[in-house]
């Protein structure tokens, strides 16, 4: 595909992998691994990756709120939507991320260590995005065969069932994905190919949003089977042709006993205080932007904002973004991700802080839409690239995991208990900003203390992930 040249042995990965040469035309060579890349090299696998992107996202942008929005049609208590909307996500992260990566990390295959089970994964998230879409026919024919039963928890339980596919299949290509880019794409370029990677996702959003989600209410069925069938086939296309370079041989186990298989995962990542706060620091990153994400549609709805308005502030937000975006992953890149992070983290507490106080019509609500919106993706922007650039390179989707398992604990709770919040204060949806704000402050506390340990490791220019 994107190779000039590919070494016949294995080489060991290290952080000067991702390195520039001169080719024998004096073209310049990028190198990641075992792969080189020419400027036309770059451009096919950007092109091809972006594509799955593409896919990817347009899958995110649509599950989410047609679930969030089918579930609230069904007037489910807050309590149960943060449970199967958020809880329920993150017990499986919990459970199904590590074993995936390090599964992942240490096949070796014809097509590489990462590519096999997103060919496998593809499919079947498929297969569930379709099956939420004919939820409610396949609930109104069950229901017919158990007339005695409530209808609505006839068609809680059909749309748990493919929910769950769904998710299992998703988050196991989660776990892999980021793997695949951290292989393929040089390192100097991640801060940038995240920013045309954030752009492409907003550009999913805001076609969703503007044009789409005002028509979820009529077209349900149709728009997610549709999406169902673009993201099976096309991103099971990128994955065929995206080519993986050669690995080292995986490193010997001293046993293959499940338990010391825990062992040794729990051993590698967790023994050191650094990683173990940068978890918690990225954990609490991720729980700050939960509040507004799981109870944005409710709230809208409880301050009698229309669904069409609802989907063109996100627009106008995705709009704001896709502006932002590349020029962000460059100052990601120039200036480096914790620190971008940092300063995000600072200007999203400001802005939730205004949101507790004054969204409480929906002309401030739209206002305090936008900002988060804004805010919060330019964390994700920035912040795309952390763990590539702080974890250990041959060891990527291990620690990515081990990351998602902190994450996991957080997000189980913090969904449920602002569910509880808001249901105990007579649904007061104004306290997702508050839970924001504070989550934000702990969240800027402990990036601050992860950036004086990376600066004492040798900061941007001398950094070398501990082993």
């Amino acid at each position: 595909m994107s190779q000039v040249s590919q070494p016949s042995g294995p080489g060991e990965v290290s952080p000067d992998d991702a390195a520039t040469e001169r080719a024998a035309t004096g073209e310049k060579v990028w190198r990641v691994g075992t792969l080189r890349y020419t400027a036309g090299g770059l451009v096919v696998l950007f092109f091809l990756l972006l594509l799955g992107d593409f896919s990817w996202s347009m899958r995110d942008r649509s599950v989410g709120p047609m679930a969030q929005w089918y579930l609230k049609h069904l007037d489910v208590p807050n309590f149960l939507f943060a449970l199967l909307i958020s809880s329920f996500p993150s017990l499986v992260g919990l459970i199904l991320g590590p074993i995936i990566s390090v599964k992942s990390d240490r096949h070796r295959g014809p097509r590489g260590r990462r590519i096999p089970f997103l060919l496998v994964t593809t499919p079947i998230a498929a297969a569930g995005m379709i099956g939420l879409g004919v939820t409610p026919h396949v609930a109104r024919w069950v229901h017919g065969h158990f007339p005695g039963q409530s209808e609505i928890l006839v068609a809680v339980i059909c749309f748990g069932v493919f929910w769950a596919i769904f998710e299992f299949a998703t988050i196991a290509a989660m776990a892999i994905f980021g793997g695949l880019i951290n292989d393929v794409v040089p390192q100097q370029f991640l801060g940038r190919f995240y920013g045309l990677f954030r752009a492409v996702s907003l550009v999913d959003g805001m076609i969703f949003n503007f044009c789409i989600l005002g028509k979820v209410e009529t077209y349900y069925t149709v728009i997610l089977v549709i999406i169902g069938f673009f993201y099976g086939l096309s991103f099971y296309w990128v994955c065929l042709k995206v080519k993986e370079g050669q690995y080292p041989p995986p490193e010997t186990r001293a046993g293959t006993h499940p338990l010391v298989e825990v062992k040794t995962y729990f051993r590698e990542c967790f023994r050191r205080p650094y990683y173990v706060g940068l978890f918690v620091m990225m954990m609490a990153a991720a729980l700050v932007f939960m509040p507004v994400n799981i109870f944005m549609i409710p709230y809208a709805n409880s301050l009698g904002m229309s669904m069409d308005a609802y989907g063109k502030c996100l627009a106008l937000t995705f709009l704001i973004s896709l502006i932002l975006a590349y020029p962000l992953g460059w100052l990601a890149d120039v200036f480096h991700p914790l620190r971008m992070c940092i300063a995000s983290l600072l200007g999203y507490a400001l802005v939730t802080g205004w949101g507790a106080l004054n969204a409480r019509s929906p002309e401030t609500f739209a206002i305090a839409l936008v900002l988060h919106g804004v805010l919060s993706g330019c964390y994700f922007t920035v912040g795309a690239s952390l763990g590539a650039r702080l974890f250990p390179r041959s060891r990527y989707a291990q620690f990515a995991s081990a990351s998602g398992i902190v994450g996991s604990l957080g997000s189980m709770a913090v969904g449920p208990m602002v569910g509880g919040l808001i249901d105990a204060t007579g649904n007061a949806y104004y306290h997702t900003f508050t839970s924001g704000c504070v989550m934000a402050l702990i969240a800027l506390l402990a990036a601050i203390g992860v950036y004086v340990r990376f600066m004492s490791l040798g900061g941007p220019k001398g950094y070398v992930a501990p082993e």
